[in-house]
């Protein structure tokens, strides 16, 4: 089942998509209630009415409270780390657990949304993801297809501190076009419980990438029960798989190309994710209004502070 979240005169609503309709649920549930009550209750919910789907406005699918993002394939580390931080290879780290960053869930965009770059970035990309969403029990209640837009300059700047990304990636998420339901994909799973799924990336209609969802390092079962170790997850907290590898972003292309082609995005250029059995999300590039400039740090003296505690 595909579950949207849209707009139709001037009300967001909820329903599932079917053929080129829309079936609106009836008594108005949110998708957090959605997911929160499962997959098995979603086929049970009542329909008011059909739209056409031509007559109304896709939006994001789902306003997660938490956003984490996986890095699940190695040759997306591999290409980026050389892009990024100038070193090859894959870290022995990241073979011990299915290492995450949380994003920011107050910045999530949908289906055909322009996406505002930080006006100082110029090293603009994109990053070709499925994001899984958690259902009751710690499962995986359905899946979307998720753009981790990045501005490289400024994250490389950033990391050099050992912490983050912040400022590179907290500007803008996309997902959609809608939620597949997990039971949907279940035919295209692997002998091992991975999704055997090809996922592309365009930039004004050219392809730039390719790759299967199946070569994550780890299912998304496995980062659920990670994500979970010792904390917690909620139903409809959004789990991202992590960039795929074959050119899923322009870091890992610059990283083995030695240079930047294909050239950064610029205001403009129109970016697909297509990703089978899921659907297509499209988003224009554009630039967000210049921002004022930061105090300068303040620079102490440490030892002439220590000597001062001591008196």
């Amino acid at each position: 089942m595909r579950l949207a979240r849209f707009r139709h005169a001037g009300t967001i609503k909820t329903g599932r998509i079917q053929d080129d309709t829309v079936r609106v649920f009836a008594g108005g549930p949110t998708m957090e209630a959605i997911v929160a009550d499962g997959i098995d209750a979603a086929y049970r919910l009542g329909v008011a009415e059909t739209l056409p789907l031509a007559e109304v406005r896709l939006l994001a699918p789902l306003r997660p409270a938490s956003f984490r993002d996986f890095v699940a394939f190695e040759e997306h580390v591999d290409g980026v780390r050389r892009s990024i931080d100038g070193a090859a290879g894959v870290p022995d780290a990241w073979y011990d657990a299915p290492t995450f960053y949380f994003t920011n869930p107050h910045a999530i965009y949908g289906p055909g949304d322009d996406i505002p770059f930080p006006a100082a970035s110029v090293a603009r990309d994109f990053e070709l993801e499925v994001a899984a969403i958690a259902g009751p029990g710690r499962t995986v209640f359905g899946y979307t297809v998720f753009n981790d837009w990045s501005a490289r300059d400024l994250q490389g700047r950033e990391m050099q501190v050992r912490l983050g990304p912040a400022k590179g990636k907290d500007f803008a998420s996309s997902l959609g076009p809608w939620i597949v339901t997990a039971d949907e994909l279940e035919p295209s799973r692997d002998a091992d419980g991975f999704l055997d799924l090809w996922c592309t990336a365009e930039i004004n209609g050219v392809e730039v990438g390719r790759d299967l969802l199946g070569n994550m390092g780890w299912t998304f079962e496995t980062m659920i029960a990670y994500a979970a170790r010792d904390s917690r997850v909620e139903p409809g907290d959004l789990l991202g798989s992590g960039t795929v590898g074959n050119g899923g972003c322009l870091a890992e292309l610059w990283g083995r190309n030695g240079r930047q082609d294909p050239p950064p995005l610029a205001d403009g250029d129109v970016v697909t994710l297509t990703v089978e059995g899921i659907g297509s999300l499209t988003n224009r590039v554009t630039s967000a209004p210049p921002t004022d400039e930061l105090p300068r740090v303040r620079r102490r003296d440490t030892a002439r502070a220590r000597a001062e505690r001591q008196h």
